[in-house]
């Protein structure tokens, strides 16, 4: 994705199932809990580069020993910041004493990147609910993102708490908290019954808490996409899935360990694991891990329709994983019919290349594709002229395969110093680079991206290097469908105004003197947000409806165009349907469809048109 969007968070959970003794005898380290935990949260920097953190709790410390440690950071290499202070305080600790800090059987850690709020080191999961009984203590790290805050936060008012933020995280942690506080209090007051005394309690209490019961109570109201994960502080352990699959989970276990984290790959790499021993955590599904060790899955929420994020396919997750790279290669494999028609034919003139690095493995699917093309007219060309087949013409044939260049090259450390409004544009044409001499001027050059969001780097820096090699024609293709809704659900596409594929829609109708059905949106939005969030349907899929995707795509490959670009420019979309071939798992669309999987983003879409037009710049969740 060449513009820079934050999205989804990490998740990295590991309870180990030995005593602590086994793994130093076995693997030489009392840290193996801590060294397999940083392996899992790098090899999944990419999911968030705004902070980490690291909680651990030991099982069955003795009273007046430290059992829950925790560690964040929100610097600019925060995993290694967590991971460093970790390591100098163990070196720091007596070894020859079993409460040294982090080795301990649960491990919880969390990637961040920010969509809402300050990144600061209060906004850094994991979060902590303290108390003086180990059961009551509660940690809490997720990938999600809640659109109903404000009912949740009143909820918790409605209850008597007075909660110190809105944010999501905060209602979260309370809700879970409160529920688990009001479980502990049932079954202290039926121990009480049954004639034990309040030390002889808290064991029982521990056994005999219902995890499941507790996340069926505090996610009764949930409306978002999540993966929540949590430690109790006695030695439980949790992580819940949304019930429309939305935020991703994999889970494995053997005898040694129960791991759970957000991409596959990362449990198969740091386990050394098969792809089969790996399972997905389903949709309203937990996955429960006892203080016993025992680990079960249970249903706690009623399953939706499954809509898992097509952008983990498309993007976000690494390529590593089996199926994403085979969905990746399947997406640009579906393009080349379009690119086909868009170069007439003409493969000899054609130079094929790939912005930025993670859009590699759709381009290999889009050469590949261009490669059986040249093939079936090879085999069409000999077999229609096979009485007048020459030496010259075989060889022509023969030779005849898909023009690839590494045609721009992206100067990450550049990115660091954009700061400055006004020489901002002078900075952002200079963060790729072209290979000079790469292309002919009677050439088509043909760019995969993964997707287009706002188009920002493309008209200003993408654009203007590609344009200096004067190509004939410059071809921009999407192997994602045009983003013309907000998400609500975890990656920071907030604002109706920042999707290229939006203001190309708004300038068509403004073009062909058609406003009023931009003002009728916004007043068809207005009473829509009158009504329940249950009852809200998007009303701002209308200012789409009078047009083609080609025609939304022409117009944007205009406004690329505006400035001094001498090229031809054209922009290519995967089609919907295509995305659903491609990736048949995560149907989840509604930032092209507008179908939203929950109530909560219809209420989310229909609030930022309002905002939209307004004026007011605010996000709308």
């Amino acid at each position: 994705m060449s513009d820079h969007i934050k999205h989804e968070c990490g998740i990295a959970l590991i309870r180990l199932l030995k005593p602590l003794e086994y793994y130093h005898k076995k693997y030489g380290t009392k840290s193996y809990g801590v060294n397999k935990m940083y392996l899992m949260m790098e090899k999944q920097h990419n999911r968030g580069q705004d902070g980490a953190g690291l909680a651990t709790v030991k099982i069955n410390a003795k009273p007046g020993e430290k059992y829950i440690f925790r560690e964040r950071s929100s610097a600019k290499q925060p995993i290694q910041e967590i991971f460093s202070r970790i390591t100098e305080r163990i070196q720091a600790s007596d070894s020859n004493q079993n409460n040294t800090p982090f080795q301990g059987e649960l491990l919880l850690g969390h990637v961040r990147y920010g969509t809402f709020g300050k990144n600061n080191i209060e906004s850094v999961h994991p979060f902590l609910r303290q108390n003086n009984w180990t059961h009551r203590n509660l940690i809490v790290a997720g990938n999600f993102n809640m659109t109903n805050n404000d009912e949740l936060f009143e909820n918790l008012v409605k209850l008597g708490q007075h909660p110190k933020s809105k944010v999501d995280s905060v209602t979260v942690m309370e809700k879970i908290g409160h529920f688990l506080d009001d479980a502990v209090h049932k079954i202290y007051r039926d121990l009480k019954k049954e004639g034990y005394n309040k030390q002889e309690a808290s064991p029982l209490i521990e056994k005999r808490l219902k995890i499941s019961k507790i996340l069926r109570k505090a996610s009764k109201d949930w409306d978002g996409g999540y993966a929540m994960a949590g430690l109790l502080g006695h030695g439980d352990a949790f992580v819940l899935r949304d019930p429309s699959a939305i935020r991703p989970a994999y889970f494995f276990k053997n005898d040694e360990v129960a791991v759970v984290a957000s991409e596959r790959p990362v449990i198969q790499t740091v386990f050394n694991t098969k792809y089969e021993d790996i399972q997905e955590l389903e949709a309203g599904h937990s996955i429960i891990i006892k203080k016993s060790g025992k680990v079960s899955t249970r249903p706690i929420l009623e399953q939706r329709e499954r809509k898992a994020c097509s952008f983990e396919r498309i993007y976000f997750s690494r390529g590593s994983d089996k199926e994403i790279y085979l969905e990746r290669k399947k997406l640009g494999e579906l393009l080349f019919p379009k690119i086909a028609k868009a170069i007439n034919g003409d493969l000899v003139n054609t130079v094929f290349s790939y912005i930025p690095n993670t859009a590699e493995t759709s381009f290999y699917g889009m050469v590949h594709e261009a490669q059986k093309y040249i093939s079936k007219q090879s085999i069409k060309k000999v077999l229609d002229s096979k009485e007048n087949l020459s030496n010259e013409m075989l060889k022509k044939l023969f030779l005849l395969k898909p023009r690839i260049e590494k045609v721009a090259i992206k100067d990450a450390k550049l990115r660091t110093f954009i700061a400055d409004d006004a020489n901002r544009d002078e900075l952002v044409a200079h963060v790729y680079d072209v290979t000079y001499g790469s292309i002919k001027e009677t050439d088509t050059l043909v760019i995969i991206d993964d997707s287009i969001v706002r188009g920002t780097t493309l008209q200003k820096s993408i654009l203007k290097i590609l344009d200096r090699l004067n190509p004939m024609k410059v071809i921009i293709v999407s192997s994602a469908p045009q983003i013309r809704y907000p998400d609500c659900y975890g990656i920071d596409m907030a604002k109706m105004e920042d999707f290229i594929a939006f203001r190309a829609a708004i300038r068509l109708l403004k073009n062909e003197g058609k406003e009023s059905i931009i003002k009728k949106t916004y007043q068809d939005c207005l009473k829509e947000l009158k009504l329940p969030s249950l009852k809200m349907k998007n009303k701002v899929s209308q200012i789409y409806s009078d047009y083609s995707d080609e025609q939304i795509s022409d117009q944007i490959s205009k406004i690329l165009k505006e400035g001094d670009i001498k090229s031809k420019v054209q922009v290519i979309f995967q089609p919907v349907e295509n995305l659903h071939k491609a990736c048949p798992k995560n149907l989840g669309d509604w930032y092209f469809t507008g179908n939203y999987p929950t109530p909560g983003g219809n209420k989310v879409v229909n609030q930022a048109f309002v905002n939209y037009y307004e004026g007011t710049g605010k996000r709308a969740y």
